[in-house]
């Protein structure tokens, strides 16, 4: 038995510093792996907490308490930088315009009292017998979106001889009723379809 006691403890000793070797060379595996599991937050977190640990990891400087009046005070230095930049942007957009020339575009219709207006458009049908269906197309900027808008308008017209034909550039002027749709009549027509 005594026999047995000792082998027990000389086998417990011979174990024991192989356990420590071991042990020590997993310990910076461990260390290392513990300086890897930081990565995110723990997923189980609510959002709040989630936030206070990033906010942990960041180890921002707190900024020092300020009162109203000097945020009040940071807010107006920002809007008059805002103020400054914004004008002399529109100074170099005026000089560029300026720089571009007078742009020619349509020039506005001559309003006289009493003068008939003059429309021009495009002949989309002639089926009926001494009258035009004119197609016209307006394109508009938009007041408030700076889009251009296209958008078109039928209006029938009095051709007493038949001589327009559809696809027809025709210009028109208005005039007295002539039945229930047809108010306007046919001047000339500028280009013929080909």
């Amino acid at each position: 038995m005594a026999d047995e006691n000792t082998e027990n403890e000389t086998a417990e000793t011979v174990d024991a510093p192989e356990a420590t070797d071991v042990e020590a060379t997993d310990a910076p595996d461990a260390e290392a792996a513990q300086d890897e599991a930081p990565a995110g937050p723990d997923p189980s977190l609510s959002p709040v907490e989630r936030r206070a640990w990033y906010r942990q990891r960041q180890q921002q400087e707190a900024k020092p308490q300020r009162t109203p009046q000097d945020r009040q005070a940071e807010r107006d230095a920002a809007r008059k930088a805002k103020a400054v930049a914004r004008r002399r942007r529109r100074l170099q957009e005026r000089e560029k315009r300026v720089a571009a020339g007078k742009r020619e575009g349509t020039p506005p219709v001559e309003r006289e009292p009493g003068r008939p207006q003059v429309r021009q458009g495009l002949v989309v049908s002639a089926k009926g017998d001494k009258t035009l269906a004119v197609q016209i197309a307006h394109a508009k900027r938009h007041r408030k979106y700076k889009k251009i808008v296209r958008h078109t308008t039928k209006l029938y017209a009095h051709d007493e001889e038949n001589t327009a034909g559809v696809g027809d550039t025709v210009r028109i002027e208005s005039s007295r009723p002539m039945s229930r749709t047809k108010r306007w009549r046919l001047v000339d027509i500028v280009e013929r379809a080909k």
